[in-house]
C-alpha cells in the first residue's frame, strides 16, 4: 500500500499526481479491450507499475470476469483483483460512434490489448491498418487461442484447450489415471505474463524505430514453452515423457508425504547434496552408498525405495516437527498449503504478498500484491476493480467529447 496522500487525490481513484509520476510506467496509456483472462491480466500487470489502463467494456455485456466465481453483496470478487488499477468505460465497438471514439482514444494511447477472434476488429474496421493510421506509434497486442493465422486460427480458444494441446494435461496426474487439467486458469496466467513481456519488448523497439507493431500471442505457445525441453527431447531422442504423478523422472525422492497429524508436505531433492541430507535425516544413510544413488535419474528409477524411506519417517512425525527437522538439516521441504495457510504464512506476510486494499464498494479487502518488488520504483495497487463504466464520462470528456456528443453516443447505443 502507498503512504497516505500528502496532496489532493483524484475524485475517481484516490491517486495523487505525485504518486502516479513516481511509477516506472507512468505516462503509458493502455486500452484494455480484452476479456477472460490473459489479455486483462497483462493489462493489470502494466497498471500495477503505473501505466494508465482504460478498461473498455460493452455497455450491455461487461467483462465476464465480473461474474466469475463468488461475489459479495452482488460485487464480483475476481474482478476486484483483475480490474485493479484500471479506469472503466463502456463502448460498443460495432456502432459507428463507438468505432470513431475508440480511434480517438487509440490516437492518445501507447498500447491496445484485445482478444477477439481473428477478423473481429477487421469486421468493425478497427484492424491494424485503421489503428496504426490513427497512431503510428501504437502497439496492438492480439491474444487468441491459436494465433492470427493457421488452420485453427478461427476456432474459439480458451486456456483449457491450451492446457490440453500443449502436453500439460498428458503429463499431469497419476500414471494409471486420466490426464488432468488444472482447476484454475494456468494457461491464461502464463499467457498474461508473456503478453506483458511482449508489450514491453515492442515498446522498447519503438524507442529505436519510432513505430508501433502488432504482438501476436497464442495461448498454446507460452504453455508449451513452460513445459521445458519436451519438443527437443522428442526431436533428438524420440523420447515422450510419461505421467509420473508427483514423482519426477529427473530426481528422487520427490513427492508429497503425509505427516503423523494428517497434513501433507512436499519434498524436493533436485540437488545431490540435498538428497544425501534427506537420507541422513530419515535414518537411511546406507542408501547413499548404493551405486544408483549417485545421479538424479538413477535415483528416480528407485523412487519406490526412496519414497518408502522418506514416507515412513515423515509418517511418524507431526508437520511442525518435519518442517523443523528439514530446516535444521538444510533439506528442501514445504507444507502443502491451501489458501487459509497462505493467508497466515509468515514468509508471505514478510513479503506482503497478500496485501490490503481499501475499496469504496466493499471496504478493506485482501488480494495478491504486485508480482515483483523494485527497489527504487515499486509498483502499487492504487485501487481495486471499478464498477462497470464508472469512468466513461470523465475519460471521454478529457478526450474532448462534449455533453451533446456523449448524449448522441448514448442514443446510438455506443455507450
Amino acid at each position: 500500500m502507498t503512504e497516505p496522500a500528502t496532496e489532493p487525490a483524484t475524485e475517481a481513484t484516490g491517486e495523487t499526481t505525485a504518486e502516479a509520476a513516481k511509477a516506472p510506467l507512468a505516462g503509458l496509456r493502455v486500452l484494455d479491450l480484452a476479456t477472460l483472462f490473459a489479455g486483462p491480466l497483462a493489462a493489470t500487470m502494466l497498471g500495477d507499475f503505473g501505466a494508465e489502463i482504460v478498461k473498455v467494456e460493452h455497455p450491455q455485456k461487461p467483462d465476464p470476469s465480473r461474474g466469475h466465481g463468488p461475489s459479495k453483496d452482488g460485487v464480483g470478487l475476481w474482478w476486484k483483483v483483475l480490474g485493479r488499477n484500471k479506469r472503466a468505460i463502456t463502448l460498443n465497438l460495432s456502432k459507428p460512434g463507438g468505432r470513431a471514439t475508440l480511434l480517438r482514444l487509440a490516437a492518445t494511447a501507447d498500447v491496445v490489448i484485445e482478444n477477439f477472434r481473428p477478423g473481429t476488429l477487421e469486421k468493425w474496421d478497427l484492424g491494424w491498418p485503421e489503428l496504426s493510421a490513427a497512431n503510428p506509434r501504437l502497439v496492438l497486442a492480439r491474444v487468441t487461442g491459436f494465433g492470427q493465422f493457421g488452420p485453427y486460427a478461427h476456432r474459439p480458444g480458451f486456456g483449457t484447450l491450451a492446457e490440453a494441446m500443449s502436453g500439460f494435461a498428458a503429463l499431469t496426474g497419476e500414471p494409471d489415471a486420466p490426464p488432468t487439467l488444472p482447476p484454475f486458469g494456468l494457461a491464461d496466467s502464463i499467457a498474461g505474463l508473456a503478453t506483458a513481456y511482449a508489450v514491453m519488448t515492442a515498446l522498447a523497439a519503438r524507442e529505436r524505430t519510432g513505430e508501433g507493431q502488432v504482438v501476436d500471442m497464442a495461448l498454446i505457445e507460452p504453455m508449451l514453452l513452460a513445459l521445458g525441453p519436451q519438443a527437443t527431447w522428442y526431436d533428438q531422442l524420440g523420447y515422450v515423457q510419461e505421467r509420473t504423478g508427483n514423482r519426477s523422472a529427473n530426481n528422487a525422492p520427490r513427492n508429497t508425504y503425509r505427516t503423523a497429524d494428517g497434513t501433507w508436505v512436499a519434498v524436493s531433492t533436485s540437488a545431490q547434496s540435498i538428497a544425501e541430507r534427506v537420507m541422513h535425516l530419515v535414518g537411511r544413510p546406507d542408501l547413499i552408498d548404493e551405486p544408483w544413488f549417485a545421479t538424479g535419474a538413477d535415483r528416480a528409477r528407485h523412487a519406490d525405495v526412496l519414497d518408502r524411506a522418506v514416507g515412513d519417517w515423515i509418517a511418524r512425525h507431526t508437520r511442525a516437527d518435519v518442517l523443523a527437522a528439514f530446516e535444521k538439516a538444510e533439506a528442501a521441504v514445504a507444507p502443502i498449503q491451501d489458501v487459509r495457510d497462505v493467508m497466515t504464512d509468515p514468509q508471505y506476510a514478510a513479503l506482503d504478498t497478500i496485501t490490503t486494499v481499501d475499496d469504496p464498494e466493499l471496504g478493506l479487502l485482501r488480494m495478491q500484491n504486485v508480482l515483483f518488488r523494485l527497489s527504487a520504483t515499486p509498483g502499487t495497487i492504487r485501487w481495486a476493480g471499478r464498477p462497470h463504466g464508472a469512468d466513461t464520462d470523465e475519460i471521454l470528456t478529457d478526450l474532448g467529447l462534449t455533453p451533446a456528443e456523449l448524449a448522441t453516443l448514448r442514443e446510438e447505443g455506443a455507450l
